[in-house]
This record gives C-alpha cells, sequence and structure tokens, in this order.
C-alpha cells in the first residue's frame, strides 16, 4: 500500500499580502520592514494580513535590495559568559525590533583570534560590531582592516576603547561603590573596610577610591587589594578583625568575595548584618542570593548596558550622529546583609 503525500501549503508571498490589505506590493514592503513614511492604520493593516497568511518576509532578498545584511557581530573577551550573556541579551532585545541576528564571538583573550574573527566577521558583511570584554580597563580599538576600515560601525560595551572619539557604554563603578559606602554609614556604621580585587584592575582602583572618599574617618584603614573570590574575602576577615577588632561593616568589590567575607564572619560567630554589614558589587544572581544572608549590592545594569550599545550601534548603522561617551547609573539592591531578615 503506498501512501500520498500530503499537498504542499502555498507559501504566502508579498504580493499576496498587498492584495489582502489593499495596497500595492511596495506599501506592503515597507510596512513590513518599517521603512518609508506610512500611516500607522496601514501598517497595522499590512501586519495583520501577514499574520493572516503566515508570510515569512524573505531574509535574503530583504538583504539584498537594501544592501544591508541585518546581522551584528558581538565579539567578547569574557569567556565565562559572567558579562557577557546579559550584555548579549540586552543587545538583542534592541536588535530584535529591527530583525536583526547577533553572530557571537569569543576571542578567549588571544590577539591573534580577534583578529580572525574581525576579518570574518567583515567578509559577513555585518552592519555593525559591538565590542565587549569582563574588564573596564580600556582596551586598544579593534583592528578592522581594508574595505571594513571605517565602513563598519563599532561599539564598545562595559569595556570602553582607549581611543577618543570611538563610541563607548560604560557603567559608572564609582558611584555605585559610593552609594553602597553612603548607606553604610546611613546605618550607623563607623568602622568600615574595603576588600576588593587585583590593584592592577581599573574596577578595583576606581570603586576603592570612591568608597575611600565617603568614608573619611570610618574607614577602617587602607583599602586591602587580592584576588576576585571567595578565598580571598575568608583571608581579608582575619586581616581585618585582626586590626580593628571593632569592625562593623565590610564594603566589597564583587559579590564573590562579599560571599567569602559572609562565609567567614558566621565562621567567627560575626552575625551578618547584626554585628558586621556586608556589601558587594555585581548583582550577579549566583553569588548575591545565594549568599547567606543574600547581599546587599550594586547592580551593574549589564543588559541595560547591552540595550543602550545596541541602540547606538543602529543610530550609527542609519548614519545619525552618536556621542562618544555614554556613562550609564548604577543601582543599589538592598537585601539582608545590611537590614536583616
Amino acid at each position: 500500500m503506498t501512501s500520498r503525500a500530503a499537498p504542499r501549503r502555498a507559501v504566502a508571498r508579498i504580493v499576496d499580502v498587498a492584495a489582502l490589505a489593499g495596497v500595492s506590493p511596495g506599501t506592503a514592503s515597507k510596512a513590513l520592514n518599517g521603512t518609508g513614511q506610512l500611516r500607522s492604520e496601514t501598517v497595522e493593516r499590512v501586519r495583520r494580513a501577514a499574520d493572516q497568511l503566515g508570510f515569512t518576509p524573505d531574509g535574503v532578498g530583504r538583504a539584498l535590495s537594501s544592501g544591508r545584511s541585518f546581522t551584528v557581530g558581538l565579539v567578547t573577551t569574557d569567556s565565562f559568559g559572567r558579562f557577557t550573556i546579559p550584555v548579549l541579551q540586552g543587545a538583542e532585545d534592541a536588535l530584535g525590533a529591527g530583525d536583526m541576528a547577533v553572530l557571537l564571538c569569543d576571542t578567549r583573550d588571544d590577539a591573534l583570534r580577534e583578529k580572525h574573527l574581525l576579518r570574518m566577521l567583515a567578509s559577513r558583511r555585518v552592519d555593525g560590531i559591538i565590542v565587549m570584554g569582563r574588564r573596564t580597563d580600556p582596551r586598544p580599538p579593534v583592528d578592522l582592516a581594508g574595505a571594513a576600515a571605517g565602513a563598519v560601525p563599532v561599539v564598545y560595551a562595559f569595556q570602553p576603547s582607549a581611543r577618543a572619539g570611538d563610541t563607548s557604554v560604560v557603567v559608572d563603578e564609582a558611584g555605585g561603590a559610593a552609594d553602597a559606602a553612603r548607606h553604610l554609614l546611613d546605618l550607623g556604621r563607623r568602622r568600615v573596610g574595603h576588600v576588593t580585587g587585583w590593584p592592577e584592575h581599573h574596577s578595583a582602583r576606581v570603586r576603592a577610591a570612591s568608597v575611600a572618599d565617603v568614608l573619611g574617618g570610618a574607614a577602617a584603614g587602607e583599602p586591602l587589594f587580592g584576588a576576585w573570590t571567595e578565598q580571598w574575602g575568608r583571608q581579608a576577615v582575619d586581616v581585618l578583625l585582626r586590626r580593628h577588632p571593632d569592625l562593623d561593616a565590610v564594603s566589597c568589590g564583587s559579590d564573590q568575595i562579599a560571599r567569602g567575607v559572609c562565609d567567614r564572619l558566621r565562621e567567627l560567630g560575626r552575625a551578618v548584618p547584626d554585628d558586621v554589614a556586608v556589601t558587594g558589587v555585581d548583582d550577579w544572581d549566583v553569588m548575591a542570593l545565594a549568599s547567606r544572608p543574600p547581599l546587599t549590592t550594586v547592580d551593574l545594569r549589564l543588559t541595560e548596558v547591552g540595550r543602550r550599545a545596541a541602540q547606538l550601534l543602529l543610530d550609527a548603522v542609519d548614519g545619525r550622529d552618536v556621542p562618544p561617551l555614554t556613562v550609564l547609573p548604577s543601582q543599589l539592591v538592598l537585601r539582608a546583609s545590611t537590614l536583616g531578615s
């Protein structure tokens, strides 16, 4: 017994959408691509017709007719994804509205690999590139050789370009660290230690300087620089308590360090926050919410960084002027490590 294949459903064409909506094919195309100056009623009528017919725009044809690929490259040095994922989510939120796809490229901190990936993106004729990293130290501008140099807009996200005039979107780290320190003083804490990461990292230096400015005489000595790890947080508690037995708060440069601080304080019988209040930076759920107790911390708003970077890139692709530097405010998130249960 032989079976007959089901008849193939006819694929809806732009002319079918136009006929159903009562407009010309050109008008239907503009309505679906978001181009031209059409009345909102017309755009809505065309979109309803497209939905009714199950019409799917031809991406290849759209690219050929517009001279654009409707793709954007996101080049990152953050192999772990801690910073890349939220930035990528924000970028896709903004780019998705324009039917733009994102090609994610991980350089693995390898300069040669980065050059190869940039050549690959240029050969695919991406409309623009977002460059980001897991550190906030200014980085060398990307090297786009050949015809792509100067022709492909580039926006730097989280980690700015070291070249003046390049478009970068960064977070106000100093302001966020200052907010956390002021919060501790507002709670009445008067002997506050600061524990942070590697001194050669821009983030560690900027955050430590900002905290020191706010604390003034309430600072428990000089900031303690070390690694961005829980282990360093535990070790730093022993140093702080040996030097300052009256310690009543610890401002930390990251959530990982803060979680280690909380763990060690608990081991030593110091209650958080009753005896010692603790703050972090990052608002990384894996650390901030799993800490005991959950951390008061500074949200760096990485998703908004990605969204803003993508919006600026779209402006640049459309030929609009974009600012060289955008600084986004951070946000202090209050939880039990300072407020209690």
